[in-house]
């Protein structure tokens, strides 16, 4: 307002305040008459939160400045068109390449209707992710320290993670954000007969755990990541990484139910 940000905010987690919201709340003075600039097109439905829309329109704002549009089906242009027939100038598209990278998870949820796949794996020099026997029920370190702790940065920043059966036997993973500072993903774990002990620790409180077995999905089909990403996106995860082992990563793998491929490689040779 009056060529100086008077507020600001962003959307912190699901099912809490959109970014509009707190960007109001923060205002360090009265926002009637001044320009709005928003990431992603704001919400005209009620969800769990109210529609931005009308925020918008309720504090006067003459001007609404959009990155990009929300593909979902509930928005997809309306927002615009509301705000449009409430006399607000809108202008669409500013700095638009940015702002579907920072969206990137969500706009693909909605547009393929499955969720943004990150395959993750670290390699040694002779190309193996693990040795073939191992004595103890703990993860072997292919990768070191400064690795560990980016890949706990990624976990922060993405809605869930997802191992296999053999991976929760062998590794015995927690699966959590411990080198960094954020939120612990929702952990998805493959277990097909509903066997897996809940003593292991994927299975502690320190966040959600969703099992996916034959209760859950069919089995019916070739590779088993199309009917795991049907399944998730019926649970509303917008995002996974996956962190093996290597029978899940190869099934991801050759169907092509995959995003981008996050490789570390080692000097150790396996």
């Amino acid at each position: 307002k009056n060529g100086r940000i008077i507020g600001e905010g962003y959307h912190k987690h699901f099912g809490g305040a959109h970014a509009e919201v707190e960007a109001f709340k923060n205002c360090i003075e009265d926002p009637t008459d001044a320009s709005i600039y928003i990431t992603l097109e704001p919400c005209i439905h009620f969800g769990k939160t109210p529609p931005c829309c009308n925020l918008i329109t309720k504090h006067k704002i003459p001007n609404v400045v959009i990155g990009t549009l929300d593909n979902s089906s509930k928005v997809n242009g309306k927002g615009i068109e509301h705000l449009k027939k409430n006399k607000t100038k809108v202008i669409v598209g500013i700095l638009e390449k940015k702002c579907k990278a920072l969206h990137k998870n969500f706009l693909h949820f909605n547009k393929k209707h499955k969720p943004y796949i990150i395959l993750k794996w670290a390699q040694s020099n002779d190309n193996y992710i693990s040795p073939k026997n191992k004595l103890k029920s703990k993860p072997f370190w292919i990768s070191n320290v400064k690795s560990r702790q980016l890949v706990h940065k990624w976990r922060s920043e993405e809605h869930s993670i997802l191992v296999g059966y053999n991976t929760v036997i062998e590794d015995d993973p927690v699966l959590n954000v411990r080198n960094f500072s954020g939120e612990n993903p929702t952990r998805i774990v493959i277990d097909r007969e509903n066997t897996l002990s809940k003593n292991h620790k994927v299975f502690n409180n320190q966040s959600k755990t969703i099992v996916i077995n034959k209760r859950e999905i069919g089995y019916s089909k070739k590779y088993i990541s199309d009917e795991i990403c049907e399944f998730l996106y019926k649970k509303k995860i917008q995002s996974v990484i996956v962190e093996g082992g290597k029978k899940t990563l190869e099934d991801f793998i050759n169907n092509g139910n995959w995003n981008e491929a996050r490789i570390f490689k080692s000097k150790i040779i396996i």
